[in-house]
C-alpha cells in the first residue's frame, strides 16, 4: 500500500483575517522551485469576505503569492493577479504555473460575468520572467474552460497544454492543445479551430460514469512519461460528492497515451481541515514538484487552506504501472454444502453466513438459520475435511431470548451472523440482534469451550449489547488474543469499520458501550465505495492480523470481499489493503436467492498453506472457498 504522508504543518496556508484580500480563504496553491535550493514560490486563489466590488456583493478571488524557503512554511503573503480586464472583471482563481526558458506562464481561471455562469468562465495568462511582476496578460480561451496548464518541455518541438473544456456545462471534456509557437497560446484564430475540433484533442481520464475529472497539478516530467496529478470527483453533482486526488502516467512523445494509473486515490478527505471548510469534502490537487526520491503534492482542503502531502516517487511509478495480476477465491466443487432443510421448520426458508473455527481436528460451522417466520437462529454442523459436511444438528444450537432480538413487527429478526473467537478457554460470540423496530446492535455471548464441545448449549450466557442505543452496528468481533491488555473489537458503525480496546469486557455491562474509532472506510469510485464491514475474525500471521471484509458497491449494490493487514502491535495501523476485489457474487446460488449478489463470509481458517473462507451464498445457502495465504498476503502488501 502506497504511503502517503500529510504534512504535520498541514495547513501550510490559512486566511488571515489581517489580509482583506485573503480573509476567507487561501487554496488551490500550485509551488515553482526557485532556485537550486529548497526554495518555493506558491501562487493560490486567494478569497476575500463578501465586499461591493463593481457594483454587487461579492466574496472576490485574486491570485496571491507567498515564498519559503523549505516549501513549507511561508511568508510575504501579497495579490499578486488581480482583475484589471473586462475578461476577468469578476476574479482571478486556481492558477497553475510553468516554468519554460525564462518565462514562468501562469494560466489561471478568469471570470468576466457575475453571477457566475459557464459563458463568463475562460481562461486566462499571465507571464513574468521574476515572479514579482506581471509582465504580461492575455485572454487565452473564449468558450467554457479552466484548469489550464503548461507541459514544463516542448513535446514534438511544440509548446503542448492540457486544459478542460466545458467544465461548467457537463460533461466536461479533458483536452490536449499544443501550439508551434507562444503566441498561438492566445489566438482566437487556434481556439475557434481547436474547438470546432474538439473531440479530436480529447483524453480520457474518466473511470466510470457519472464521475468528473479536473485537471490538477500541471505535469512532471519523470523516468517513466508525463506524471499528471488530476482530481477525481465521485458522484459528482450529488450530495454524496467527494473530490479526491489520482495520477496518471503519459506518454513522452504522444501524452495522449496513458501508460498507467492509481488504482486507488492517493489522498480522500480525511482530516478536518480537509472535511470541513467553504466547501466540505474536497481534496483538490493543484500543483507538484519532485525534490530527491520525494513527490510533493499541493492541495486545497476544502477549498480553505493549502495543504501539502509526500510519497515516494519510484514507489508511486512502479504501482502505477504494474500489471493488475488477479488473485481471487476459488470455490469448492461441492458448493453449496448446506441449504435448507424442509423438514426443519427453523431452517426450511435460508441458511447463511456462517462462524468457523478449528477445533480438534475438525471444522465447525455456526451459522445463521431462518425459517418461513423470518426469525433467525444459530444452527451448527461439523465438517471433517473442508467441504465435507460429517454431522448437522437438527436442532438449532442459539435462539433469541432477549427482548431486543425478539419480533416485534413482521418482518426479520433475531439472532444474525455470528462470529465466534476463541480465548484461552472461552469462546466468545458476538452477533448482531434485531427486533425488527430498532437499528441493529451487536451482542455478545460466552460459553466455555468444555459445554461447546460436550454441546451443552444451554450454557450461554445471557447476552448482553455492546453497542451503542439508536445507531445501526453489526458485524462485530473479538481478536484471538489480548493486545497491550486489553480485548480488541472490530464492529461496522455504519458505513465504516471501527476498532476500539477494552480493559475489562464485565465494562460492556449494557450501559456502556464500544467507542467509535474508524480504521477503514468505503473508497469512492471503488468496489467498495458505500459501505463496509468485517467478514470473520481476525486471523494472526506473519505479516500482521489478516482481516477479510465485505464491501458494497454504489453501481451496483453487489457484496463483494476483500482483505486488509493490521499491524500486529497496532492493529488501528492498516498496512495493507486490497484495490480488487478477492471474490465477487458470479454462480447461480450467489447471484439468486432471498438477496441476490452477496457473497458474505463470516468465518474463516487457515488449513496448512490456504486460507478457507465459509459464506453465505445470496442470503440462502452456504460454500466454502479458498486461497493460497502466502500469495494473499504478498498481494496485499503489493497492492
Amino acid at each position: 500500500m502506497l504511503d502517503v504522508i500529510r504534512s504535520p504543518h498541514n495547513p501550510l496556508l490559512r486566511p488571515n483575517w489581517e489580509n482583506a484580500f485573503e480573509a476567507a480563504a487561501t487554496f488551490n496553491g500550485c509551488p515553482v522551485k526557485t532556485g537550486t535550493g529548497k526554495a518555493v514560490t506558491i501562487v493560490y486563489r486567494a478569497l476575500s469576505e463578501p465586499q461591493f466590488y463593481e457594483g454587487v456583493e461579492i466574496m472576490l478571488s485574486v491570485v496571491g503569492k507567498a515564498e519559503s524557503k523549505d516549501g513549507v512554511s511561508f511568508a510575504k503573503t501579497a495579490p499578486f493577479i488581480v482583475p484589471e480586464e473586462s475578461w476577468e472583471r469578476y476574479g482571478c482563481e486556481d492558477p497553475r504555473v510553468t516554468k519554460i526558458g525564462d518565462t514562468y506562464y501562469i494560466f489561471y481561471t478568469a471570470l468576466s460575468t457575475f453571477p457566475f455562469g459557464p459563458d463568463g468562465i475562460t481562461v486566462g495568462l499571465a507571464t513574468t520572467t521574476d515572479l514579482k511582476k506581471i509582465d504580461a496578460k492575455h485572454h487565452v480561451t473564449h468558450f467554457n474552460s479552466k484548469a489550464m496548464t503548461l507541459f514544463p518541455k516542448k513535446i514534438g518541438g511544440k509548446f503542448a497544454a492540457l486544459l478542460s473544456v466545458n467544465t461548467d456545462r457537463p460533461p466536461a471534456t479533458i483536452a490536449l492543445a499544443f501550439f508551434e509557437k507562444e503566441s498561438d497560446m492566445w489566438s482566437e484564430e487556434y481556439w475557434r479551430n481547436f474547438y470546432d475540433g474538439l473531440s479530436d484533442h480529447a483524453i480520457d481520464l474518466s473511470k466510470r460514469s457519472g464521475d468528473h475529472v479536473e485537471i490538477g497539478a500541471p505535469p512532471l516530467e519523470t523516468s517513466k512519461g508525463w506524471l499528471l496529478i488530476y482530481s477525481h470527483i465521485y458522484h459528482y453533482g450529488t450530495a454524496q460528492q467527494v473530490f479526491g486526488i489520482e495520477a496518471v502516467l503519459l506518454d513522452k512523445k504522444d501524452p495522449k497515451k496513458i501508460l498507467g494509473r492509481t488504482a486507488t486515490p492517493l489522498i480522500m478527505p480525511q482530516e478536518n481541515y480537509e472535511l470541513y471548510g467553504m466547501v466540505d469534502n474536497i481534496t483538490f490537487p493543484s500543483g507538484a514538484y519532485i525534490e530527491g526520491d520525494d513527490l510533493h503534492i499541493y492541495y486545497g482542503a476544502a477549498d480553505t487552506t493549502v495543504c501539502r502531502a509526500t510519497t515516494p516517487l519510484a514507489r508511486l511509478l512502479e504501482d502505477m504501472l504494474q500489471p493488475e495480476g488477479e488473485i481471487v477465491f476459488d470455490r469448492a466443487k461441492e458448493n453449496p454444502i448446506l441449504t435448507p432443510v424442509a423438514e426443519h421448520a427453523w431452517e426450511d426458508k435460508a441458511v447463511f453466513n456462517p462462524a468457523a473455527f478449528l477445533e480438534d481436528g475438525k471444522i465447525h460451522l455456526v451459522y445463521r438459520a431462518m425459517g418461513h417466520e423470518d426469525t433467525s437462529v444459530m444452527g451448527y454442523a461439523v465438517l471433517s475435511d473442508i467441504a465435507t459436511i460429517e454431522e448437522r444438528l437438527p436442532e438449532p444450537i442459539y435462539v433469541p431470548r432477549e427482548i431486543f432480538e425478539q419480533k416485534l413487527n413482521p418482518g426479520n429478526s433475531g439472532c444474525e451472523d455470528a462470529r465466534i473467537t476463541r480465548i484461552d478457554n472461552t469462546y466468545y460470540m458476538c452477533y448482531t440482534a434485531f427486533d425488527a423496530v430498532n437499528p441493529p446492535r451487536v451482542a455478545m455471548t460466552t460459553i466455555s469451550v468444555n459445554a461447546f464441545k460436550e454441546r451443552r448449549f444451554d450454557e450461554w450466557t445471557t447476552p448482553v449489547l455492546i453497542s451503542s442505543p439508536g445507531t445501526d452496528d453489526k458485524d462485530a468481533a473479538i481478536f484471538p488474543e489480548k493486545i497491550n491488555g486489553h480485548y480488541v473489537f472490530l464492529h461496522r458503525f455504519q458505513p465504516n469499520i471501527d476498532l476500539c480496546y477494552v480493559e475489562h469486557l464485565v465494562a460492556l455491562d449494557g450501559k456502556n458501550f464500544l467507542p467509535r474509532n474508524p480504521i477503514m472506510r468505503p473508497r469512492p469510485g471503488m468496489w467498495d465505495d458505500l459501505k463496509i464491514g468485517i467478514s470473520s475474525t481476525p486471523l494472526k500471521t506473519k505479516k500482521g492480523w489478516l482481516l477479510l471484509y465485505h464491501g458494497v458497491s454504489s453501481e451496483d449494490h453487489r457484496y463483494r470481499v476483500g482483505a486488509a493487514l493490521l499491524d500486529l502491535k497496532d492493529p488501528e495501523k492498516v498496512i495493507g489493503r486490497t484495490d480488487a476485489p478477492l471474490f465477487t457474487p458470479e454462480m447461480p446460488y450467489e447471484l439468486e436467492g432471498i438477496v441476490p449478489n452477496v457473497v458474505f463470509p463470516c468465518g474463516s481458517v487457515i488449513i496448512g498453506s490456504k486460507l478457507v473462507i465459509y459464506y453465505g451464498g445470496a442470503d440462502t445457502v452456504i460454500g466454502v472457498a479458498t486461497i493460497s495465504l502466502a500469495k494473499l498476503l504478498t498481494h496485499i502488501l503489493k497492492d
